[in-house]
């Protein structure tokens, strides 16, 4: 496959200038004076940059590539991502003003440290940050795929994919640990601009382009391919797979570190309330985005196309060079810019979960700082390791992550509203959660269920069943998250004061 010159070049200046501005947005030394300020930006994001943020770290080249080949080959199935998505947000109007409000009060930065503070559990806490990094790397990896598949596809002939993918996550890596979460937030409002204005343009113009209309688009797959408008009613993946799969990923979504870290940035709990009316707006592109993989299934020919590549082989075959540089600046962008976040998310929960509460209890704010920003090289550095050893196994390892991290859903937000939870059955039912989650993975025996969906079950079971032989002292004990969260007239005081 041989590349674009032009596309190329738009592409990497695009991508250049973004960078550039991810490292001016941290001259101000401030944003790197704590891991506070550099993690979580001090807490002085408005509505329109925590939605932004949020936005940029949860609608990833991964989405967008991810979604459009899953249409190409499944059809209707990649809708799962519409409710899933949808169903989270809702969620998250009721718990994230709350968790946010004893996050900024007692000064914590991960879901870790609320879970070591609400449950005085050192061990949960680091268990938790454990399991966010593991998970987290093959999230990263797949951003690193996203950049490799576009730049596979614009520079082939032209360039050495392999080294500019490197030198491109470097330079993030640098501006990370440089800007902090100030990189990010600014580049972000480059690349949701481009993701608006590219995918409609896409979703528009495409079925223009090769139908004459959307109606004769439609019409073409109900004629053509009329499994890809129907959802199975048989196999691995059918109604039970959508339906669980669905509820799984709804939960876990606020579970990964970079979506905490969005959170946390917020200056007020009235901005997270906000951002979970606003932000399935998003489900817009991504609907219109699906639509882009029955598309590709009709053009492109299925005898030489990789379905991984659907959607950046349909913007070769459709548009000239200045078209393919926007539309694969865009999803270069909407790799590197994500990665950025999570790797602070991921730096933070080793730097203050890890380092500090396991390897040097009495490190000082000015080294673990310096711990937790130096940690981003090393999260991109193995992210970018085992995404070249092994890069068959990310997509699966990624879903298993979502299957992973919901099972800190217990502790985290069940805890938010459930005073008498204890830390013993929370601790018991998230390994429990683990161990089934990861068997069904390795077995393949999920039943015609989401695997994660298993794991959870199990998770709830265990600490409903083991909760009321630590009742009573968890009844007793007390510390400042649980005043905060119980005590009459909390949080909703603070709710109301912070927002």
């Amino acid at each position: 496959m041989q590349g674009n010159l032009t596309a190329l070049l738009i592409t990497s200046a695009i991508v250049l200038v973004v960078i550039a501005i991810g490292f001016i947005a941290g001259r101000d030394k401030s944003s790197r004076s704590s891991v506070e300020e550099w993690a979580v930006g001090g807490r002085r994001f408005g509505s329109l940059l925590v939605w932004l943020l949020v936005g940029a770290d949860l609608y990833t080249a991964y989405t967008f590539l991810g979604l459009t080949s899953t249409a190409y080959q499944g059809g209707s199935i990649a809708f799962f991502a519409i409710p899933y998505s949808v169903l989270a947000f809702l969620i998250s109007y009721f718990f994230l003003p709350k968790l946010w409000t004893v996050a900024k009060k007692h000064k914590l930065t991960t879901l870790a440290d609320y879970a070591r503070e609400r449950f005085s559990s050192k061990f949960l806490s680091s268990l938790i940050a454990i399991v966010g990094v593991l998970m987290l790397i093959p999230y990263i990896d797949l951003q690193l795929s996203g950049i490799q598949d576009t730049l596979r596809v614009a520079g082939t002939g032209y360039i050495n994919v392999k080294a500019v993918v490197i030198l491109s996550f470097f330079l993030v890596a640098l501006y990370t640990f440089f800007s902090g979460i100030k990189g990010p937030t600014y580049t972000a409002i480059i690349k949701d601009i481009l993701v608006w204005a590219i995918m409609l343009f896409m979703v528009v113009s495409l079925p223009i382009m090769h139908f004459g209309s959307w109606g004769n688009m439609i019409d073409n797959v109900a004629k053509d391919a009329p499994q890809l408008l129907t959802i199975p009613t048989q196999g691995p993946k059918g109604i039970p797979w959508f339906i669980t799969a669905s509820f799984v990923s709804a939960l876990a979504l606020f579970m990964w570190a970079h979506a905490a870290t969005g959170v946390f940035t917020a200056k007020s709990a009235d901005s997270l309330r906000k951002n979970a009316i606003f932000l399935p707006l998003y489900n817009i592109v991504l609907i219109l985005v699906i639509f882009l993989g029955f598309i590709a299934y009709q053009v492109l020919p299925q005898d030489t196309t990789d379905p991984r590549l659907a959607l950046l082989t349909l913007i070769q075959y459709s548009y000239g060079g200045i078209g393919q540089g926007l539309a694969y600046a865009t999803i270069a962008l909407a790799s590197l810019i994500p990665c950025s976040i999570m790797a602070i998310g991921a730096s933070n929960l080793f730097a203050n979960n890890i380092f500090r509460d396991l390897i040097n209890p009495n490190v000082q704010g000015k080294t673990l700082t310096m711990v937790t920003r130096s940690m981003v090289f090393v999260v991109i550095g193995l992210a970018l390791l085992f995404g070249l050893l092994f890069p068959q196994a990310l997509v699966s390892l990624q879903l298993l992550g979502v299957s992973g991290m919901v099972q800190i859903f217990p502790a985290i937000v069940i805890s938010l509203f459930w005073r008498n939870q204890s830390k013993e059955s929370t601790i018991a039912g998230l390994v429990v959660g683990l161990v089934v989650t990861f068997t069904v993975h390795a077995t393949g025996n999920s039943f015609g269920l989401y695997e994660g969906f298993w794991g959870l079950l199990s998770n709830l079971l265990v600490v409903v069943i083991l909760n009321p032989i630590f009742a009573a002292k968890t009844k007793a004990a007390t510390n400042g998250v649980k005043e905060t969260l119980f005590s009459k007239g909390n949080p909703q005081t603070e709710l109301k004061k912070n927002a």
